[in-house]
């Protein structure tokens, strides 16, 4: 179950860097793209465009699992792919958490600042939602704020 969601944070990274930022070109990829994900930042403090929709997900689920139980040994298929889904379930609440929870201390706190400093600030940068382990390991920290010189 560990490595499931373990493999999750690096595809909640993969998507949201390669993905839901990806340049594109033309009308239907500039719809697509804001479809999946530019309403997004758009509109990132709404409510109703931060998770993904059940219906959809549980329909995504379904190759998704196929897949498991090919690159997976039997053995440990269904406990990698319900540590994918727990890892899954983890991300929509923590995304929907650092859009409208208010953290004042600790891990949701700096969690939500660079997931609002993704939004707000440098959009190519801070793409881990979780976790920010694969922005480190990839290179796209966001870059420390400087501080405020006093006169």
């Amino acid at each position: 179950m560990i490595v499931g969601i373990f493999i999750w944070t690096l595809l909640e990274y993969s998507l949201h860097r390669f993905l839901f930022h990806m340049k594109t070109t033309g009308y239907w990829g500039n719809t697509a793209h804001y479809l999946l994900h530019g309403c997004h930042h758009k509109h990132p403090m709404d409510g109703l465009r931060l998770v993904f929709p059940p219906a959809a997900a549980a329909i995504l689920a379904f190759p998704l699992w196929n897949l498991v139980k090919i690159l997976a040994p039997a053995q440990y298929a269904p406990a990698m792919f319900g540590g994918g889904l727990l890892g899954y379930v983890m991300y929509d609440c923590t995304h929907y958490y650092l859009h409208h929870g208010k953290p004042l201390k600790g891990v949701s706190h700096q969690l939500k600042r660079n997931h609002m400093d993704h939004h707000f600030r440098i959009q190519d940068k801070g793409y881990g939602i979780t976790s920010n382990f694969w922005d480190w390991v990839f290179g796209t920290t966001l870059p420390k704020k400087s501080a405020k010189k006093s006169s």
